[in-house]
């Protein structure tokens, strides 16, 4: 028996994953969604990612484009799929910073439950949102629960609201006025460190790759290159440490194209780091790997001394990237972020000041000079990345989606 935008059926719930674009290859959200899949299928449910795009064995397409009338397109079909609950991901990005994703609620029954994350908040608008006209009336539309000024209909309809981060949850709450009650549930690490790897071999290997004297120091950057993640910062850091006598070589995992960089801006930033490379002198000291699969990853992270975040607008625990280092046992140096979770010389070395190459020197030379503060700051790291497993992860959602469906 079927009723409208609901399902009277037996077995595990069938929840519809709305991800933009499922390219783990191109957006992080893409990588956490396909791991969420992978670890609900254990907790009796059944995941059915869907996007846009070419489907591929891990998802099915169910619109060409993320505007109006692709939007419309994408609540037809998921209204087709026989879905118990239909989970949206939300980051702007995802959907080309266009903000139709906003209008889903109104294009499907609202007999089929809808749940929202939010990967991204806080730190965009819709573009009707921008106006100057509009603006006294979003206030007005959120303490009110009908429409949020960055997700449009999205938060307000959903029957529950995940957040990822305390920065995220208090937003919610200042926005909505208590009025919406948001669930927190960490990410966990975009890439988890294999139990059977040899940290000694994949040291060898990498560093005979590289040419690297037993001396050298290899600091290494994880996740897509992107301007907001202060790689100016971390090469003017390196060259200034290496004429002060340090003998580090810098190693950046990680494509520089994804949702949020395309195509010709990719290129563009590309060249103008490698420019950079070139007038601070240190080309044979950085090497840039380009987008690599995760056992390859595994491999560069387990090889490498130092991790380092340098986000111009602070890291926090919603970093796949951070929570893959600290995994990975890497002492890692950040920037500082709004997360009591992350503690300077217990989990991380914190830079205190952001888009600064001279203090993010300074940050660097304590952990590369102190192998107390090393040992001490990579054993609570991997507990803090300990904290964030993907079991505990895929149970939790599993239990709110029975809780909303009851």
């Amino acid at each position: 028996m079927r009723r409208e935008g609901c399902r009277e059926r037996q077995g595990p719930l069938r929840i519809g994953l709305v991800c933009g674009w499922p390219r783990a290859d191109l957006d992080g959200v893409a990588g956490y969604v396909a791991r969420l899949a992978h670890e609900l299928e254990a907790r009796g449910v059944e995941p059915v990612v869907v996007g846009s795009g070419t489907e591929t064995a891990g998802s099915t397409s169910i619109t060409e484009r993320w505007d109006l009338g692709g939007t419309a397109t994408a609540g037809r079909a998921l209204h087709r799929l026989g879905l118990d609950a239909v989970h949206v991901q939300f980051a702007p990005s995802m959907y080309g910073f266009q903000g139709s994703i906003g209008l889903l609620p109104l294009l499907i029954p609202r007999s089929l439950p809808l749940l929202t994350t939010l990967h991204e908040y806080g730190s965009w608008e819709l573009p009707v949102a921008r106006a100057r006209a509009s603006r006294r009336l979003w206030p007005f539309a959120e303490r009110r629960r009908i429409a949020d000024r960055e997700t449009g209909f999205l938060v307000p309809r959903s029957r529950a609201v995940v957040v990822t981060n305390p920065a995220h949850l208090s937003t919610l709450r200042e926005r909505f006025q208590g009025r919406i009650e948001a669930h927190h549930i960490p990410i966990g690490a975009n890439v988890q460190s294999p139990q059977d790897r040899d940290r000694h071999q994949c040291r060898r290997e990498i560093r005979g790759r590289l040419g690297l004297g037993p001396g050298t120091r290899l600091l290494a950057f994880f996740g897509f290159v992107h301007p907001v993640k202060g790689i100016r910062y971390l090469l003017e850091a390196t060259a200034r440490l290496r004429s002060e006598g340090e003998d580090l070589h810098v190693v950046v995992v990680g494509g520089f194209e994804s949702l949020a960089l395309p195509g010709q801006e990719a290129r563009d930033f590309r060249a103008e780091l490698l420019g950079q490379v070139c007038r601070l002198d240190i080309e044979s000291h950085v090497t840039f790997t380009g987008f690599e699969p995760p056992s390859e990853v595994s491999r560069w992270l387990l090889a490498s001394d130092v991790g380092v975040l340098p986000f111009t607008g602070g890291v926090t625990t919603k970093s796949g990237s951070l929570l893959t280092m600290l995994d990975h046992g890497l002492p890692v140096v950040v920037t500082a972020g709004a997360d009591a979770a992350i503690e300077d010389g217990r989990n991380c070395v914190v830079v205190r000041t952001v888009r600064d190459s001279e203090a993010l020197a300074v940050g660097l030379r304590r952990v590369l000079h102190d192998d107390g503060l090393r040992a001490r700051v990579s054993r609570a790291g991997k507990a803090l990345a300990e904290e964030h497993s993907w079991r505990d992860i895929a149970r939790r959602h599993a239990d709110l989606y029975r809780e909303v469906l009851a």
